[in-house]
């Protein structure tokens, strides 16, 4: 009777039945807390156009100086050079992964292991090795092991509950996740730089509107110096309009400290510091499609949000993870073997057949008694992976809210901005109104000065309100996932 070939045949058997018992848990997606659809359709005036989040940031953006901000940011900011060596170190580390169902081999190229004993260790010579030498072992310091080998060794370990397959799908959830946070900093680093930028632009404009006031305060204050050396009014109107002035002034230099720091922070964003900041008309149209928005179905947003796609790979990752404790409580089947050449004296070493030696090794084990870490191991792993699960439920959650509130800020700053507009077009004509009377003596100059002061004030809340308008736009992008698209 064949003994090897019946256990041989044991051995496949039981490969064959564990293989067919894969333990582990299959991920599903789990059931997302989304409203069917969204409550503010007031903006989606145009249902056959794209949706807002599909529109690539190229197309979204009308400024080509914007563009080549965000162009330069793409390749140069700090940010985005470590995520893609993410992508890459998570990469490599997939494609390892991808051996690991082939046996591993070593091998021994040259190896020369001698032992030497003395009389009081309970041993003897290797007698063999003196024989051959035609000399007499000595009492101490003898020689009793000499090998000179060299030869190759293996091990596999077969993958029977999963464990390898486990381990793929987590590294494949991780991998997509590195560009996945990829996409997230670029759609992050879009928003920052186009509101930096429209932040730049207020600024600017902001300046345009002090310095106009200024010129204007200069004017009045010409006039009533002139009143006041005709003895038409006293000294007090001539101060408050020169502190009216000075309000109007000190706006200037503080202003130009915001375009020095945000300039900076534009560097910062963009990777080169030496970049000169250059800026479009404020008056041009600088985003997209602005009164034609298609939110699309509340399902994009997962499809489209980095964050929320991030959410759902870690919880890929961590279902994989609580397999592969699972996995660890059931037997382990590993073969091995070696084969090689070993010889007691080096000029035998390679000698052939005469130092040939070879094994080849199987074996089933099983963990019986781990003080419960093994199945402490496996709870934690699936506390871990319904975390993970909370946590995309919550980012699911968090995004319809951003979105809803990117929707109400787009409908509502446009209804701010018209009133705005119109406080702009009053208070100009309280200015001209408020000279013209002046002149003619049937208005005191504090009519005068709180006309002006009205003026900077509403014509600086017009461009705020302005820079609030195109962030509700750009936010509203974000928020629907848009910005990372090519």
């Amino acid at each position: 009777m064949n003994y090897s070939k019946i256990y041989f045949t044991l051995i496949l058997g039981v490969v064959l039945f564990m293989s067919s018992c894969k333990v582990g848990e299959k991920y599903t997606q789990p059931e997302l807390p989304l409203p069917e659809e969204f409550t503010q359709e007031v903006l989606t005036k145009q249902l056959d156009s794209i949706p807002y989040a599909s529109i690539s940031w190229e197309d979204f953006f009308h400024d080509t100086t914007l563009i080549a901000l965000i162009d330069s940011a793409l390749k140069n900011n700090h940010d985005m050079q470590v995520a893609l060596k993410n992508i890459d170190i998570a990469h490599r580390t997939l494609k390892q992964n991808r051996l690991e169902y082939l046996p591993s081999i070593d091998g021994n190229v040259a190896s020369a292991h001698q032992q030497y004993r003395s009389e009081n260790y309970y041993s003897n010579p290797s007698s063999n090795w003196y024989d051959q030498k035609g000399t007499t072992p000595p009492n101490s310091m003898y020689l009793q092991q000499s090998q000179f080998s060299s030869g190759l060794d293996f091990s596999w370990e077969l993958d029977i509950w999963g464990k390898i397959a486990n381990q793929k799908d987590e590294l494949t959830a991780e991998f997509l996740n590195t560009q996945n946070i990829k996409n997230g900093i670029q759609t992050r680093l879009i928003a920052d730089i186009a509101k930096g930028y429209f932040n730049l632009m207020m600024l600017d404009a902001q300046i345009e509107v002090a310095k106009r006031n200024v010129q204007l305060s200069d004017s009045t204050l010409h006039m009533v110096k002139l009143q006041f050396e005709a003895g038409e009014i006293t000294a007090l109107a001539v101060e408050q309009t020169e502190s009216q002035r000075l309000d109007a002034a000190s706006l200037v230099p503080e202003l130009e400290k915001e375009i020095a720091v945000q300039e900076n922070a534009l560097r910062v964003l963009t990777g080169e510091l030496d970049q000169d900041i250059r800026r479009s008309d404020y008056n041009q149209k600088l985003l997209s499609n602005e009164q034609a928005i298609n939110l699309g179905a509340p399902i994009d947003i997962v499809r489209n949000r980095p964050d929320i796609r991030g959410a759902e790979f870690t919880l890929i990752a961590a279902n994989a993870r609580m397999n592969i404790k699972q996995s660890l409580r059931y037997p382990t089947l590993t073969l091995g073997g070696a084969f090689g050449v070993n010889s007691m004296l080096p000029k035998n070493w390679f000698e052939i057949p005469g130092s040939l030696f070879g094994n080849i090794t199987g074996g089933l084990t099983a963990p019986i008694f781990q003080k419960g870490r093994l199945k402490a191991a496996y709870d934690v792993a699936k506390l871990e992976r319904e975390k993970a699960e909370i946590e995309l439920q919550k980012s699911v959650l968090q995004a319809v809210a951003e979105v809803s509130n990117a929707v109400v800020a787009v409908d509502k700053i446009d209804e701010q901005l018209d009133f705005a507009k119109k406080k702009v077009e009053n208070s100009r004509s309280a200015v001209n109104s408020a000279l013209m009377l002046f002149r003619s003596g049937y208005a005191t100059y504090l009519e005068v000065i709180t006309a002006q002061s009205n003026a900077l004030k509403n014509e600086l809340a017009l461009v705020d309100a302005q820079q609030k308008q195109l962030y509700a736009y750009v936010s509203l992008y974000k928020a629907l996932g848009g910005g990372w698209q090519k």
